[in-house]
């Protein structure tokens, strides 16, 4: 090859004018700089167009693609392919997320796999999803789970009606009643938390993935559970948290599990809903009834925690004492008085009065307060009899009546007899009364038949029960 020569502006070559062209770029420009391959032939096989087009990556609607992120708006991300326009990912198709920003979820330099949406739209654009592209693979990977009866986890995204919404690759949902072993009512706390779930439902074509939180915990939690129970006895007192009340009762959990107190166990008195003795949230003390290790279930009494009313008021009472009741209701047979919180006592009619009744009402109406005197008690049956004939026959008051009346209206038995001293300001209130009545003169005695109250009335050994005419 000749060595090329220079001209000057006359057009003739001249031998001062030749230079020799280095062997490398090198040479000339030194050591380190980057040498570019020297076209020495055409090598092309067409045209440069035709190589151009074969450099290009072919894609068809549906296609799944891998691309680097090349640049982050508020409202889409570009993707290069190596096709021959930039793939154009809308941020709606950038996550299973809602309302998230694509710089959040991706950053330029990424390497993203999606799915070919559309090849050209009406501004001739390549259409992509990432967020199908990850729908696919994940159904894939939920499948297989599924069907080795594994478990899945991923961050909670939302809170929807009835539930949680999982990322799992894709949309999972689960019902608030399966995110623990118990039901929660507020579920805004597990928002970002990762949970791991069971699938229970899988329907690809309703896109539809129903997952199980509880599942997962009772697994993972059986053999706990079984040594909670092993651990358990009959008998034991235990402190727990109600955790829920519902009709037939209340559930606490005890710290490992939840046990039922039916609602029979509540309290000793008549409970007409459990809401109305226990709250979610209360701390109780309770009994351990039964333990059933099979059916993994444990029965809880309350009410054995607390002092047993009837055998608080017979260990307080005895027979032949006078106590003050209410009458709640009358019967054929009689009539039923309060004397105590949650206890009541029988009046039979023969104890009725000292003269013949055929009726009840004869004597009493409901809710007349009165006093009775206590003929019998029968703990182990719950049953007192009581008689009013007896107790305007007189009798020892009952401790807790005495104290209302003072001291000294009580004779060294117990028996009633009256106020032993007059209240000096109770008397002139009365006085100042009945002055009144007879026209400002407080000196006027007061009228026959209007002295003032006595004490509550009670009977005593000198009161006689005022007789009742037969019918």
């Amino acid at each position: 090859m000749s060595e090329p020569t220079v001209s000057d502006s006359t057009g003739e070559s001249t031998a001062e004018s030749t230079v020799s062209a280095p062997e490398t770029m090198s040479e000339a420009v030194g050591e380190d700089t980057y040498v570019p391959r020297q076209i020495v032939a055409n090598d092309l096989d067409g045209s440069l167009d035709d190589a151009y087009a074969a450099s290009m990556v072919m894609v068809d609607d549906g296609q799944m693609v891998n691309g680097i992120v090349v640049r982050v708006d508020r409202d889409e991300v570009l993707v290069d392919i190596g096709y021959k326009s930039e793939g154009v990912i809308p941020a709606r198709e950038l996550s299973i997320r809602n309302d998230v920003e694509p710089g959040e979820l991706v950053s330029v330099g990424d390497d993203v796999e999606a799915l070919v949406l559309q090849k050209e739209d009406k501004e001739g654009r390549l259409l992509l999803s990432k967020k199908r592209a990850q729908y696919e693979r994940a159904w894939g990977t939920i499948e297989a789970i599924k069907e080795r009866d594994g478990m899945v986890s991923g961050p909670v995204i939302e809170v929807v009606k009835g539930g949680l919404i999982l990322d799992i690759g894709l949309r999972g949902f689960l019902p608030a009643s399966l995110v623990e072993l118990r039901r929660v009512r507020d579920l805004q706390p597990y928002i970002g938390r990762s949970l791991e779930a069971k699938i229970i439902e899988l329907d690809k074509n309703r896109n539809n993935v129903v997952l199980s939180r509880r599942a997962y915990l009772e697994e993972t939690q059986k053999e706990q559970r079984e040594d909670f129970l092993t651990n358990l006895t009959p008998g034991e007192v235990r402190s727990g948290v109600v955790s829920s009340v519902v009709n037939f009762g209340a559930f606490v959990d005890l710290g490992g599990m939840d046990g039922l107190i039916h609602v029979s166990e509540l309290s000793w008195k008549h409970v007409d809903h459990p809401g109305s003795v226990v709250s979610v949230g209360d701390e109780v003390t309770v009994q351990v009834l039964e333990v059933d290790l099979d059916r993994e279930r444990i029965s809880l009494s309350l009410k054995a925690t607390q002092q047993d009313p009837w055998q608080e008021f017979a260990s307080s009472h005895r027979v032949g004492e006078l106590v003050y009741g209410r009458v709640t209701k009358l019967v054929p047979f009689g009539a039923f008085v309060q004397v105590g919180d949650g206890i009541e006592g029988l009046v039979h009619i023969s104890e009725m009065s000292a003269h013949h009744i055929d009726l009840p009402e004869q004597v009493v109406t409901p809710g007349e307060e009165l006093w009775v005197k206590i003929i019998d008690i029968d703990l182990q049956r719950r049953r007192i009899s009581l008689s009013i004939k007896q107790a305007a026959e007189g009798g020892v008051v009952a401790q807790e009546y005495q104290e209302h009346f003072g001291e000294h209206a009580f004779d060294d038995e117990g028996n009633y007899i009256g106020p032993s001293e007059v209240d000096p300001d109770v008397e002139a209130a009365w006085a100042e009364y009945y002055a009144e009545l007879d026209g400002g003169n407080p000196d006027a005695e007061a009228p026959s038949g209007s002295e003032p109250p006595a004490a509550p009335a009670v009977q005593t050994p000198e009161t006689e029960a005022a007789p009742v005419e037969d019918a």
